[in-house]
């Protein structure tokens, strides 16, 4: 009979078995480039100056709402889908949210799918406190008038990977719900993704718990199987996003232009910025789930760590927290007096993710804010 801990060990195989260069370069060679020694994943189209296709999994949200914006506003992406899930308000308000922010953005041509309602295992725990009442601050937009796809979001990621096997990047901006259906039902899929950029986890402590950041929180045991998956995982976490907050300059400006997305924009986070300020904060709202956005536009804007990440899911305080190693050994809780023979604390170290760890701010606004306002579109500096 397997040991849990020799389970663990198979998964950590199979991880470096999709993730390796080589798993890499036999289902799509183009997928890899080395760059001042480091090894990054760019498909055909980026080699080819073609827009990197992408789908945008999220939870709007606030924040959110100004991610989606960056997203459809970036020549460099096609987005292909957008699939809200249920997180910072359920997926009642979450998926028309999503509709309106097509219809702000006039890209009803995106194809927007309902998701999960629910986290995998666990009641749902929402942000309605940060995020308002509707998700959106509590700025009242018109009633969208475009419908949602009837394909579920996880089957329809499925199709879209498999229609096109290592060009689709999944940009992850909520609970990690959606994904770990998808991969449960179809176990193939990691491989064919060219990987996930995810704003989620802290190496440095939580925002809704001390452990846990909130996007881990609501659903531990789907970001325990996207990280064991084996998909390249980039995670813009707290350690980075914690730096990126807006000021009253920032959304001056996007209050002042007559581009309906930066207005909408700029009504959003002057609502945040107002509740923040009653509620005795001094600093603007941050954009944690733009910065996943800008990360994956521009890995240069925040510093990246390799690191082995795994998700705690028992904890009684502190589920959704995620644990950050470095270097080997992988160290464990020590094992109980009853467990199996053989079965260890510590096993050998294999890097799941890349982590960030610090942003420049300045570049990350200077894009935020020029591409909301339609002001700048050139390819961002760190992408050429």
């Amino acid at each position: 009979m397997r040991t849990k801990n020799s389970e663990r060990g198979s998964l950590r195989r199979e991880f470096i078995k999709r993730a390796s260069v080589g798993a890499a370069a036999l289902l799509n060679p183009a997928l890899i480039r080395a760059n001042g020694g480091e090894l990054n994943m760019y498909t055909q189209e980026e080699r080819n100056g073609k827009p990197r296709r992408v789908i945008i999994d999220t939870d709007p949200g606030t924040d959110d709402a100004l991610a989606v914006f960056l997203a459809l506003r970036s020549p460099e992406l096609k987005v292909e889908a957008i699939t809200p899930v249920a997180g910072n308000v359920p997926l009642s308000l979450t998926l028309p949210n999503a509709l309106r922010l097509v219809e702000i953005a006039g890209r009803t041509d995106i194809p927007v799918a309902a998701g999960a309602d629910r986290p995998l295992k666990r009641r749902l725990v929402t942000a309605a406190y940060a995020h308002g009442e509707n998700g959106l601050g509590g700025v009242q937009f018109p009633e969208p008038k475009v419908r949602p796809v009837n394909e579920r979001a996880p089957a329809l990621i499925d199709r879209i990977v498999r229609d096109a096997p290592g060009e689709i990047s999944i940009i992850a901006i909520g609970p990690l719900t959606n994904l770990a259906l998808a991969f449960h039902e179809n176990p193939q899929l990691p491989r064919m993704l060219a990987g996930i950029t995810l704003m989620g986890g802290s190496l440095s402590g939580g925002n809704v718990t001390p452990a846990a950041e909130f996007n881990m929180y609501v659903d531990p045991e789907a970001a325990q199987a996207v990280f064991r998956s084996g998909v390249p995982i980039t995670m813009v976490g707290l350690d980075a996003t914690r730096h990126a907050a807006l000021s009253e300059e920032h959304i001056s400006t996007l209050e002042k232009s007559s581009d309906p997305v930066a207005h909408a924009a700029g009504q959003i986070t002057r609502a945040v910025m107002n509740h923040s300020r009653k509620a005795g904060y001094s600093s603007g709202p941050v954009m944690h789930d733009s910065l996943a956005v800008a990360t994956f536009l521009d890995p240069s804007l925040v510093k990246l760590q390799e690191y082995y990440v795994e998700i705690e899911t028992q904890g009684e305080f502190t589920a959704g927290e995620t644990l950050g190693y470095r270097r080997a050994p992988v160290r464990r809780s020590a094992p109980f007096e009853d467990s199996a023979a053989g079965e260890s604390a510590a096993e050998t170290f294999q890097p799941n993710c890349k982590a960030a760890l610090d942003v420049d701010a300045g570049r990350f606004f200077s894009l935020l804010i020029g591409r909301l306002t339609g002001t700048q579109t050139a390819v961002p500096a760190g992408r050429v």
